[in-house]
């Protein structure tokens, strides 16, 4: 469906999440979710109602898509780094490399090279084949969709020299420090700020869809 721009605002973009559609064969069953404009009165009562072909009412909740990330303060991409690349680290830099608004500079961990990073990013056991390219320039540079992104293997969050690297924000997913006295670490590297993907003890946390 497809709502006129006379009934539809900024404010009115909306996620639904749908628990399921069920045919009346009982043999079809999926789950999706929707992005999308508000829709009228009229527009949302045509969901409810699917014809002859046996479907039941959809059941969807509505909230307020989360805001954007916040643009880099120099005026361009928003540029992170990421410390740690198990599971959670690859996550991020897949999701990054096809987004227009971050850009991953730097990498640290000190227990893969930059060798094994793209294999375990090429090669995601979960998510499938990485779609896009990866190469290995040298011992400490990526080349991922064109554009370069720098390798260390820090053991010590205070000696990535993150500020050199261009890394405004760090996503600590090593797991290893959550609090934040250990997590400010990376500030001392020229970190501005840092993002922790674990369960906190003593950090604010931020449950997307939730606070």
């Amino acid at each position: 469906l497809k709502p006129t721009a006379s009934l539809v605002r900024p404010s009115d973009r909306f996620q639904a999440s749908c628990p399921g559609l069920y045919y009346s064969t009982n043999s079809v069953k999926f789950q999706s979710s929707i992005f999308g404009d508000a829709l009228s009165v009229v527009q949302s009562s045509s969901i409810q109602k699917a014809g002859a072909c046996g479907i039941q009412p959809v059941r969807a909740t509505a909230t307020e898509l989360p805001p954007t990330v916040p643009r880099s303060q120099t005026g361009g991409k928003t540029r992170v780094g990421i410390n740690g690349f198990g599971r959670i680290g690859r996550l991020v830099l897949r999701i990054a490399t096809f987004r227009d608004d971050i850009e991953v500079v730097a990498v640290n961990d000190p227990f893969i090279d930059a060798k094994y990073m793209a294999y375990m990013l090429k090669y995601d056991s979960t998510h499938g084949v990485y779609r896009g390219s990866i190469s290995v320039l040298d011992d400490s540079t990526l080349e991922i969709n064109g554009k370069q992104i720098k390798v260390s293997s820090k053991r010590d969050p205070a000696d990535i020299p993150w500020g050199d690297l261009g890394a405004e924000y760090v996503v600590e997913s090593s797991g290893v420090f959550t609090t934040v006295e250990k997590a400010s670490a990376h500030k001392k590297g020229g970190a501005k700020k840092v993002v922790i993907s674990a369960p906190s003890a003593d950090a604010p946390m931020f449950v997307v869809g939730v606070n």
